[in-house]
């Protein structure tokens, strides 16, 4: 006789894309990421000046400290956002 198992869909993996934007505006948008949102202003990052609702909303968390827009190939620390004073380079694309 063959045992079968049923696998428990209580159980989750751990996702690389718990991000999503929550508003864009003239001056910018926020990206949620757990219960944190961040401001990315288009003064500080021009190359989504330019971008599509769809290519800003598709962010991709990388790690614990990234978040990646491919077909935008940008790649923003967290860190940048929540000292930018530390970083004090604006992209001059």
């Amino acid at each position: 006789m063959r045992r079968t198992e049923k696998m428990s869909l209580s159980i989750t993996g751990t996702g690389i894309s718990d991000s999503n934007v929550t508003n864009i505006t003239d001056l910018g948008f926020w990206v949620m990421i757990a219960d944190k949102e961040y401001f990315i202003p288009f003064s500080h990052y021009p190359a989504f000046r330019h971008a599509t609702i769809n290519q800003i909303v598709s962010v991709t968390f990388l790690s614990s400290s990234q978040l990646s827009w491919k077909d935008l190939d940008i790649d923003i620390e967290l860190e940048a956002l929540e000292k930018p004073e530390s970083f004090p380079l604006i992209y001059q694309g």
